[in-house]
């Protein structure tokens, strides 16, 4: 029987500790490594070539998809899973653009994200039942999609701001387009960061950019 090699990414010890444990009574799924960071992923990954990643969306550094396009850029055979509370549309097609072949819900029944891991570990593309629900309807509509639904989490100030940057707008360049003051304009793109779970401004201008946003 082969074994699938997995690597724990997530910041939550307790998290960590419990897939652990759970993955440790199964025969058929071998833990190679935890971490609890971004950049900690990607190192291991580089070191430890595991099958699959179970990855966390918001960790200290940079988040865990600008963590799975570094890993796949370097590792293209690694399978990826993200496992999280984050199910916006945002989070879940940038995580698919970066490469991630499943995503699954922490909340999830153990049974589910079991089946998640092997399904990913063998090739599948799997996705929680709400999750698929929501992909589904999303690429059956014939609206298109408007920054508002893809970014719900922002107001439309920040929206306004989040696009000016995805085109390339600096924070000066911002202010005076909007009449702000330059330490506004900073605190609204810290915000806009802290919605989008981005490590820094290029990773939040790249998900904008992949998002369309830059050409409304």
């Amino acid at each position: 029987m082969a074994i699938l090699r997995l690597l724990i990414a997530d910041d939550h010890p307790l998290f960590r500790d419990g897939m652990r444990l759970l993955l440790g009574t199964k025969p058929d799924v071998e833990v190679v490594g935890e971490a609890a960071t971004g950049d900690e992923a990607v190192r291991l990954a580089a070191e430890l070539r595991p099958d699959l990643i179970l990855m966390d969306i918001k960790m200290p550094g940079i988040s865990g998809i600008e963590a799975t396009r570094r890993i796949l850029a370097a590792n293209p055979q690694i399978r990826i899973l993200i496992v999280t509370m984050f199910e916006d549309d945002a989070t879940v097609f940038t995580a698919m653009r970066a490469g991630a072949r499943g995503f699954v819900l922490k909340d999830a029944e153990h049974a589910d994200i079991l089946r998640a891991i092997r399904g990913v570990g063998q090739g599948e593309a799997i996705f929680s039942p709400s999750i698929a629900s929501r992909l589904i309807d999303f690429f059956s509509s014939t609206r298109p999609a408007a920054p508002r639904e893809l970014f719900p989490g922002l107001t439309s100030r920040e929206r306004e701001m989040l696009q000016l940057m995805a085109r390339g707008a600096s924070n000066a360049e911002i202010a005076r387009l909007l009449s702000l003051s330059a330490k506004t304009v900073a605190n609204y793109v810290s915000n806009i960061l802290a919605k989008l779970q981005a490590a820094d401004r290029a990773e939040a201008v790249r998900i904008a950019r992949e998002a369309g946003v830059a050409d409304e």
